[in-house]
């Protein structure tokens, strides 16, 4: 169908928000999770996927894990397993990232919103599942080009993801949905939602089809965004980029 300039266009969007629970050691190791200590000084075999070393189940985050999952309603899983994701990351020293992928900790969950632009809707959820943080980048922040270092403290650190359906028709929505999140995380006392730390943060699958239509278009993702304002105004203008 050839489409004219007349088309009115539908965001479709979809967010992936990974949380970090609030346990006082790795998901896999007993390393400490504070934040703002010397860079690589919380870091062992386990986090660092030295050869011979095994990890081993932080039960607080399980439970952690499991607590957020029902809470937004979801399906619990009678049996769940752990995979290993491959990826090359400078920040990633095993070059896997423990998470699950085919039998996560739960699915089919949804969260009741109240929108900016619209009645209350209902966001469904696929799924919610455990998986370990990488480390982190660091920048020569001067601008001179200098070299960057890498920061292990943060890999191994427990998040759970939480995957939406691509239900959110505007950025406005989005931040809603967000900030509900939120919200229920930190009532529960399953994350700080400290952004300014990496605690919460929010990747974004932004498409457009045109109004009336069902099929999902290719889409883009925004990666790695740390607060509420952040989020409405980088899939704006996605949104925008994606229209002209």
């Amino acid at each position: 169908m050839a489409l004219t300039a007349a088309v009115e266009w539908e965001p479709v969007i979809g967010l992936e928000v990974h949380a970090q629970l609030k346990t006082d050691t790795k998901l896999y190791c007993g390393c400490t999770t504070r934040f703002g200590e010397p860079p690589n000084t919380q870091v062992c075999p386990v986090c660092l996927g030295l050869p011979g070393s095994l990890p081993v189940m932080n039960e607080r985050a399980f439970r952690l894990g499991l607590k957020a999952a029902l809470a937004l309603h979801c399906q619990i899983a009678h049996f769940t397993k752990i995979d290993r994701k491959n990826y090359y990351y400078p920040d990633l020293p095993k070059n896997y990232q423990i998470s699950q992928y085919d039998l996560p900790l739960a699915r089919q969950g949804w969260l009741e919103v109240r929108l900016p632009d619209g009645p209350p809707k209902r966001i469904r959820i696929t799924r919610v599942h455990l998986e370990e943080d990488a480390g982190k980048l660091v920048h020569d922040q001067s601008g001179a080009g200098g070299d960057s270092g890498v920061d292990l403290n943060r890999t191994g650190i427990p998040l759970i993801e939480i995957v939406s359906e691509p239900d959110l028709r505007s950025a406005a929505q989005a931040r809603a949905y967000m900030e509900a999140l939120a919200q229920i995380l930190l009532y529960l006392d399953v994350c700080d939602c400290n952004m300014q730390e990496g605690s919460l943060r929010c990747d974004a699958n932004v498409s457009l089809r045109p109004q009336g239509h069902t099929a999902l278009n290719t889409r883009r993702e925004i990666k790695n965004m740390n607060s509420f304002r952040f989020v409405e105004q980088a899939i704006a203008a996605e949104i925008a980029d994606q229209k002209a």
